[in-house]
């Protein structure tokens, strides 16, 4: 089109020109295609300076400052938070409940009695073998007052004594029956739970009292398989309770030898210090560090782009975009670490790396660390 108006603008020049000064056609013809020749080849130029103009034009990115910082990948695990001493109790014999002692959230010391069950026939053979005893305590000392004397003989002497003997252990035998007709607490710690009313029948295993220590409290947790080799007692973990938003680092106390043939897990103990915002059966997170580099190099994920040929970064070189090939290693919390390719004080890329080109001009407008 641009050539059509300088060729007709050209055309008119010479019309004018002519009613001036008459030329002839094969003049007037040659001078237009000279003219046509001069204006085509501006025209190329000036098509070429625009074309080169749009080319160099700069992309506005983000860069990021590559430097040396230590680099820790963690593992990630589910476990419930549980207290070390966690126990329910239970009477060891059936009866009737005829005393409670204690309630829910009272604090208890190991071996209090916190429930008496009905063991009142018990109570009457324990008086009665008391008797029994006393008895037998009387005529063994007599029996041994004469024996002391020479009056009597050996055998009189050790019936008496094996008498008082035996009532002894009955009435022993009897006091730790009525034992088992009242529900004592096996550790020192808070009662959590308690259900038993009075004249309920108590029985073994069925119905007690749970009793949590809740200043010893641990995690447990189950590892799967393929960490076996990264996971080890003594490695250290950050403990992390989203509920009661606090963490605390700790250190694996056990770790199992077994792999559960149905979870294909295997089992692993934390213990926790004492932290009052924590609580029993509290879902925990535990982050477990299986790899950390004290002079790592890392960058954004979203910096790393791939393709067939490996993985590859922009850097910015004195405003152009130069193309690195690098080796990525383990990734964590948004940050790769990267084993070749880059070095310390690199301008990365990160924002609009996905649209330059290797030798592209590019406009820092947001540089950061």
């Amino acid at each position: 089109m641009k050539k059509i108006l300088y060729f007709s603008t050209i055309l008119f020049l010479a019309a004018c020109s002519n009613n001036n000064k008459p030329k002839d056609k094969a003049t007037e013809l040659a001078d237009l295609q000279k003219q046509q020749v001069a204006i085509n080849a501006k025209v190329s130029k000036l098509q070429a300076e625009i074309g080169k103009k749009d080319s160099v034009k700069s992309t506005d990115v983000s860069t990021y400052t590559v430097t040396p910082s230590r680099f820790t990948n963690y593992i990630q695990i589910q476990g419930k938070i549980d207290a070390q001493e966690n126990v329910m109790a239970y009477p060891q014999s059936p009866g009737v409940i005829t005393a409670i002692y204690v309630k829910a959230g009272q604090h208890v010391s190991k071996g209090q009695v916190m429930v008496q069950l009905d063991n009142s026939v018990l109570n009457q053979n324990i008086a009665q073998a008391e008797t029994q005893v006393s008895l037998n305590r009387t005529l063994f000392q007599r029996q041994k007052n004469l024996w002391d004397q020479k009056i009597g003989t050996e055998v009189q002497f050790l019936q008496a004594q094996t008498a008082l003997q035996s009532s002894l252990k009955q009435v022993d035998v009897l006091r730790q029956q009525a034992n088992m007709y009242r529900i004592t607490s096996p550790i020192t710690g808070t009662v959590d739970q308690m259900d038993l009313k009075l004249g309920q029948v108590a029985q073994p295993g069925a119905s007690g009292i749970r009793v949590v220590n809740a200043d010893l409290l641990k995690i447990k947790a189950d590892v799967p398989e393929s960490y076996a080799g990264k996971v080890h007692q003594g490695d250290n973990v950050l403990v992390v309770v989203p509920d009661a938003n606090d963490s605390v680092t700790a250190k694996i106390n056990f770790a199992a030898k077994v792999i559960d043939a149905i979870s294909r897990s295997f089992g692993v103990e934390i213990r926790l210090p004492k932290r009052s915002s924590l609580r029993p059966n509290m879902t925990a997170v535990l982050k477990i560090a299986d790899y950390s580099k004290a002079n790592a190099l890392t960058v954004p994920v979203n910096a790393i782009q791939r393709s067939e040929a490996g993985d590859y970064v922009f850097v910015n070189q004195n405003g152009i975009a130069r193309r690195k090939n690098v080796k990525v290693g383990a990734t964590y919390d948004g940050k790769s670490e990267i084993l070749s390719g880059l070095t310390a004080g690199d301008q990365l890329v990160t924002e609009g790396a996905s649209d330059i080109e290797d030798g592209d001009k590019i406009r820092v407008v947001q540089p950061g660390n």
